[in-house]
């Protein structure tokens, strides 16, 4: 009875959204498509009414402004739909890393109505956010929810469950997820991850995003035992390890034999293995990426990719030539959390040059309007295809040296040179 009740058409969204409301949208394929095209369709009708979102999929008109102040895009990661309008100056973006989103969205928002994708109720009158939980399930009995119940989303469990008498209403669609192509492998690739694997002892519980070179890594830890993980991102390269038996979390200190992430993106074959799968805990934000929880783990790996890296470590990792690409994401958040992890190891990864091997990646000093996403004390390791810098307890010299000694061989003379400038050598 009440789950009719709670059954709504898409234009009824429109009678819970009051003057200067704030929306929450989930990231990746939590965006609830159908909901968000009526809004946009009556945007005009509306007053001051903001969209908070990470990372959207589909670019949209009031991305870039075209509804004024009646309805703005407030952005906490830029994505391929959005980055231009940012660029523009047409909508917003607050810095943030991952694990505090949900502190913030709480705290400096109204928190007015949070509009997300489901999977179908199920005989318990419980439905799931399907691929997230991120910051939108932190929200789940603490504020208004309508959703957009797609048969298409998989059903997962943990900390991403919403009652049919949680929720304002719902409507029922049926549209594929959006896919993460899988990116070419290549061999600058292979060599940094042969590297990092070398350092990944069998019951390391491992954080790895999407990419090329999370996906290389995989094909090299087949002989690992009793990994486990532990991410905020489950992508595609997780599933071999999952199924061979190189993953079974035995090891792991946090939600023992659970794979534990925030989000999941990429192909069907991923959508579909995550379907009414028990091994994986769908957890929020703020404790999947909450640096303490991180650090309980016993051998924490955490694997993330940069852009540029200065000769004191910093590592610019969400704008390129100064200008913003992204944001901070959790990088940072496990960065911290592996450096305080019993025997856990951080790498940040790069290829040593950009645009065909013109320029070196490793630079004396980042280009100006960079934004350091991991500062010099975070970073451990230093990983270019050629070779693997430590730089945790490391002096400005030695760090100079050590990251000079991975960039291409083109490039070592010249900032052999800039070093010395500098002072640092």
């Amino acid at each position: 009875m009440l789950l009719e009740l709670k059954r709504k058409k898409p234009e009824d969204v429109l009678e819970l959204i009051k003057d200067g409301a704030d929306l929450i949208v989930p990231l990746a394929n939590g965006e609830p498509s159908t909901i968000l095209d009526v809004i946009e369709e009556h945007a005009m009708s509306l007053s001051n009414v903001r969209i908070h979102q990470m990372h959207p999929l589909r670019e949209r008109k009031y991305m870039w402004g075209e509804y004024g102040n009646n309805l703005r895009h407030v952005s906490y990661f830029l994505s391929g739909a959005v980055r231009k309008a940012y660029l523009a100056g047409k909508c917003d973006l607050v810095p943030n890393h991952f694990h505090e989103v949900p502190k913030l969205m709480r705290t400096k928002t109204k928190a007015s109505l949070i509009i997300a994708q489901a999977s179908p109720v199920d005989e318990h009158g419980y439905f799931s956010l399907g691929t997230n939980a991120d910051y939108t399930s932190t929200f789940i009995g603490k504020a208004p929810f309508f959703l957009e119940v797609n048969k298409q989303m998989p059903r997962t469990y943990g900390g991403n469950q919403i009652h049919v008498s949680q929720i304002e209403g719902y409507i029922e669609v049926d549209y594929p997820l959006a896919d993460a192509k899988n990116p070419v492998i290549t061999e600058e690739d292979k060599q940094i991850a042969s590297q990092i694997v070398d350092r990944i002892p069998n019951g390391a519980t491992i954080q790895m995003g999407i990419g090329a070179i999370p996906n290389a890594i995989v094909a090299f830890l087949q002989n690992h035992k009793h990994l486990g993980i532990h991410t905020e991102l489950l992508s595609d390269g997780a599933i071999e390890l999952i199924e061979s038996g190189v993953v079974d979390g035995s090891q792991k200190m946090n939600l023992p034999g659970k794979i534990v992430t925030t989000f999941c993106l990429g192909s069907k074959t991923l959508y579909d293995f995550i379907d009414q799968n028990g091994g994986i805990e769908m957890m929020p934000v703020d404790y999947v990426n909450d640096p303490r929880v991180i650090a309980k783990e016993d051998c924490m790996i955490s694997m993330n990719a940069t852009t540029d890296v200065d000769f004191l470590g910093q590592c610019a990792s969400e704008t390129i030539g100064g200008k913003y690409y992204s944001s901070s994401g959790g990088q940072a958040d496990f960065a911290r959390g592996a450096l305080f992890s019993k025997n856990g190891k951080g790498f940040i990864c790069l290829h040593s040059t950009a645009k065909n091997g013109e320029i070196s990646r490793i630079k004396p000093q980042l280009s100006v309007g960079s934004a350091v996403t991991t500062s010099k004390n975070d970073v451990d390791h230093v990983v270019t295809e050629y070779g693997v810098a430590e730089l945790r307890g490391a002096t400005i010299a030695e760090r100079t040296k050590r990251l000079i000694a991975i960039a291409h061989p083109k490039f070592r003379d010249e900032l052999t040179f800039e070093a010395r400038k500098l002072g640092f050598l």
